[in-house]
């Protein structure tokens, strides 16, 4: 969606593995027709990602175990005053860097961790947080030939009503998960329901599944939805791919 220019930065971190530290390369891509501001979660014990938020303009491009995921509708002010970011949907604390604070969901995610076993590293889109953007991971440099992963679909469009979060003008900012939305152990995979044997789909989960088959549905989807490549490869992060 939209149009794209090649201005790239690029964020050089740093995984560990068997065979010592070796480098990766996110590049980051904004084809949407607005802002947006990627957020970052880095996992416990883990190599820090150089920043925790940032803005992307529309058509910018910019370049470990974590999260990232992006926020939209945003505008200055939040939780941390002159400094701070407030958006509809993605939020992480009203603040622009987001500093150990997790996504406000629904978000769409990008998840990784690098340097894993077997020298992989292994990566995934989920939406098991629910969903605001439509998102890509492409690897690249030395994993050019390893798989990219979709969530292309527009999911607000067609989100079904009890799922859907709404901007104040009415508009559709997110669709929430079925755990998200009703908070059940059956739908969030926990309490009896907490085996991938006793949790299995939802007709909601479905729904997110047809239009996202690459993407993380609901907790126990991995079979279809985590993907490997050998460590030491750059990934490509496309929002409105």
């Amino acid at each position: 969606m939209g149009t794209s220019k090649t201005i790239l930065l690029l964020f050089y971190l740093v995984s560990v593995s068997a065979a010592g530290a070796m480098a990766a390369t996110f590049v980051f891509r904004n084809n949407c027709n607005e802002t947006i501001y990627p957020g970052v979660q880095t996992n416990p014990r883990r190599p820090a990602f150089p920043t925790t938020g940032f803005q992307l303009q529309p058509g910018v491009a910019g370049t470990w175990a974590g999260r990232i995921w992006p926020r939209h509708r945003c505008s200055p002010g939040g939780a941390s005053g002159g400094g701070g970011l407030s958006c509809a949907s993605g939020d992480c604390a009203g603040r622009l860097e987001c500093a150990g604070a997790g996504n406000q969901p629904p978000s769409t995610l990008a998840e990784f961790a690098l340097g894993g076993s077997g020298g992989n590293d292994f990566y995934d889109i989920s939406n098991v947080d629910g969903f605001n953007v439509p998102l890509q991971i492409g690897p690249a440099g030395a994993g050019a030939g390893c798989a990219t992963v979709t969530c292309g679909a527009d999911i607000n469009a067609a989100c079904p009503q009890e799922l859907a979060l709404r901007a104040a003008d009415g508009g559709t900012v997110g669709c929430k998960s079925a755990c998200l939305a009703f908070d059940t152990d059956e739908h969030c995979c926990r309490g009896e329901y907490g085996t991938p044997g006793r949790c299995r789909p939802s007709r909601y989960s479905e729904f997110f599944k047809h239009k996202c088959p690459q993407a993380y549905s609901y907790a126990y989807d991995d079979r279809t939805s985590t993907f490997t490549c050998a460590t030491g490869a750059g990934y490509n992060i496309v929002f409105c791919p």
